[in-house]
Parts: C-alpha cells; sequence; structure tokens
C-alpha cells in the first residue's frame, strides 16, 4: 500500500517543479489517487454540505500541482510543457492530450 501512494506523495512534494520529467506510473498512479480522494468527498458530499466545501478546497489546492505533474509527463514524452493547451479545443483536444498521456516515456 506504500507504494500506491508513493507518486502521490511526489506529487506533492514536486507541486512547483515544471522542468522535470514523470513517467506514465508517477502521473497514472498519482492521478488515480486523486480520483478516488475527489469521489470519496463528493459521495460524502451528498450526506453533508462540510464534505462539498472540502471537495472545493482540495480541487483548488490540486490546479497547481496537477498541472505541474501534467507538463513533466509532457517532457518525459519529448513534447513542450505548453501541449497542455490542446485540452482547450473541445472533445479532440481531450483526445490528443490523453494519446500524449498514455505513451510510454522517450
Amino acid at each position: 500500500m506504500e507504494n500506491f501512494f508513493k507518486e502521490y506523495v511526489d506529487m506533492w512534494k514536486r507541486w512547483s517543479d515544471f522542468d522535470g520529467k514523470s513517467n506514465v506510473k508517477d502521473f497514472w498512479m498519482a492521478w488515480l489517487v486523486n480520483f478516488i480522494i475527489i469521489l470519496v468527498f463528493t459521495s460524502l458530499g451528498f450526506a453533508a454540505d462540510f464534505f462539498t466545501y472540502i471537495y472545493g478546497l482540495y480541487s483548488l489546492a490540486l490546479i497547481i500541482p496537477g498541472w505541474a505533474i501534467m507538463i513533466r509527463r509532457f517532457h518525459d514524452t519529448n513534447r513542450s510543457g505548453w501541449y497542455w493547451l490542446w485540452s482547450l479545443i473541445p472533445f479532440v483536444g481531450w483526445i490528443i492530450v490523453l494519446i500524449a498521456l498514455i505513451k510510454p516515456s522517450e
């Protein structure tokens, strides 16, 4: 279980590192843990409004570390960090970004 959270903790430790690289496992394990945490807060939010506020704060806190790990992932596939701008194009842009994030390291 310790290895399951290693990438998640590493994402928070490297929250301001936009220059390095992150491999496929680093990115997707951190994403999986974030998804589980958000799912729990959302589910608890139906029971008590307090958890809806916690979810909102967590989501705001996740913006910069999320961008940082995504940009490091792009660097690992020999793409510019600005490649995330493709995600601004509805549907097609997200497919382009997803394919880039899935590709193995180069």
